[in-house]
């Protein structure tokens, strides 16, 4: 992975973690509802796990078991792996990963303060993961994928964790047509999701090279532009220059008003240029890992 698009990412999501977001605010909330989380479901863990960073809602296409193991790729808050441990039960796992420490860090307290007892947070990248070969029953993301520069190298990892047929049921962003160029070489819009995205064929091209079979990549028919309900405190992470070190619009990043201010206002232009719905879809990416 590039490191310099690696350290924007850890930034601008650090940020975001530091933010405060909840599903107490209704921007926020109903971005979740957008992409198909429902009311009971953000009732049902804490407010502070819901920062209004998804596409989808993979816990819903996963067929989770009691007793299963589940891994949460980018895990952030917490948000789906506390929907998966309600499905997986107390005989079962839910693991976050997350290369943010931040996220970690804010993903952990809401444990703690939930009393979750079948859950646990890493700080670790997808390409490297702390858990055993063939450990994983399921294996679960939201928009996170696209955020990572060298698919391929996650690709064979999340393959080496999960236990032969294991499945991949991961909720993303994939292109219908390539980007504009200055979308494409835009930082911000990869950290909000778009410009890392690949198409509906290099993703099936990767997940077989990979190894998996029976993939399934469908377009769940979500607005993308739902990220404009959050106003001034959603859409996806205030991005930070990693070598200026201050905002897309050049304020300091020290200003967390300011700061909020210039990525969404970024975002804004950037939506009011294209519409990400004709450049791209809200997926859902099925496939399993052969016995």
């Amino acid at each position: 992975m590039s490191e310099t698009i690696t350290q924007v990412v850890k930034k601008g999501y650090g940020a975001v973690a530091r933010e405060g977001l909840s599903s107490e605010n209704e921007g926020i909330a109903n971005i979740a509802k957008a992409f198909g989380y429902s009311q009971a479901e953000l009732n049902s863990i804490p407010a502070q796990a819901n920062m209004g960073l998804s596409c989808g809602n993979p816990t819903a296409m996963a067929s989770l078991q009691p007793g299963e193991c589940v891994v949460d790729l980018g895990s952030g808050g917490g948000l789906d792996v506390f929907l998966a441990a309600a499905k997986v039960g107390a005989g079962g796992r839910a693991i976050g990963i997350d290369m943010t420490e931040d996220m970690v860090a804010l993903a952990r307290r809401n444990a703690e303060k939930s009393d979750y007892q079948n859950v646990e947070f890493h700080l670790a990248e997808i390409s490297a993961m702390p858990l055993e070969t063939n450990s994983v029953d399921c294996i679960i993301s939201n928009c996170v994928l696209n955020l990572v520069e060298d698919k391929d190298a996650a690709l064979q990892e999340i393959f080496r964790v999960l236990k032969p047929g294991g499945r991949l049921a991961i909720s993303d962003i994939a292109l219908k047509q390539e980007l504009p160029k200055a979308v494409r070489e835009d930082v911000a819009a990869w950290t909000a999701c778009i410009s890392g995205a690949i198409s509906f064929d290099e993703n099936h091209t990767k997940l077989i090279a990979a190894g998996f079979s029976g993939v399934i990549i469908t377009d769940s028919g979500s607005d993308l532009n739902s990220y404009q309900e959050g106003g001034g405190d959603g859409c996806c992470a205030p991005v930070v220059d990693a070598k200026t070190q201050s905002s897309c619009c050049g304020s300091s990043v020290n200003d967390d008003a300011a700061k909020k201010t210039a990525y969404h206002d970024h975002m804004a232009d950037l939506m009011e240029n294209i519409d990400f719905n004709e450049f791209a879809a809200s997926v859902k990416i099925f496939a399993i890992k052969p016995e």
